[in-house]
């Protein structure tokens, strides 16, 4: 079972609240593609030491991704609080879809990538859809359909994120 600091609704909205205003503050200053990458981890423990691990392999996916493309990072935030791990990048490339491909490759291809949420905003600030439906964690169904249904329970599906993300740990 995830174990870690509770966060209530207001944590979470005062969270999300934040990073809308920095995700506007870098569409604003830079007119540009914005990735927003944080975890999908449902219930109220959003991080901890092993979560936190994960989240910094993704990072260095993403990291590696724009390195290899030679797109540089024009400015960055990373927080890492209760209420959940995250990192808000500026890159330098107006194609925006070629972002959303990559982020969403990354989301399909890394061991532990369901737990990713990799948000990409184009340069008028609008959030690019992907192409194909996120699957659920535990069932492979359509992860919304899951979600509005409540197929799963919360502690089922964080016994199921635990036990994943100690597989990837004990794998690295």
């Amino acid at each position: 079972m995830l174990h870690g600091e509770t966060v209530i609704l207001t944590d979470m909205l005062d969270c999300r609240e934040r990073r809308a205003r920095k995700q506007d503050e870098y569409q604003e200053k830079y007119h540009t593609t914005i990735i927003s990458f944080c975890m999908n981890i449902p219930g109220p423990i959003k991080t901890n030491e092993d979560i936190t691990k994960v989240f910094h392999s993704g990072v260095h996916d993403i990291l590696q991704y724009l390195e290899d493309n030679h797109i540089a990072i024009l400015e960055s935030v990373e927080h890492n609080e209760k209420t959940g791990n995250e990192l808000i990048l500026a890159v330098d490339c107006k194609d925006s879809t070629r972002i959303k491909d990559a982020m969403t490759h990354i989301e399909e291809t890394h061991p532990i990538g369901r737990l990713f949420d990799i948000d990409v905003l184009d340069p008028a600030g609008n959030k690019m859809s992907r192409n194909t439906f996120r699957k659920c964690f535990i069932c492979n169904c359509q992860a919304q359909e899951c979600a509005s249904r409540r197929r799963h329970s919360v502690p089922e599906m964080q016994e199921f994120i635990d036990s994943k993300i100690q597989d990837f740990l004990s794998s690295r």
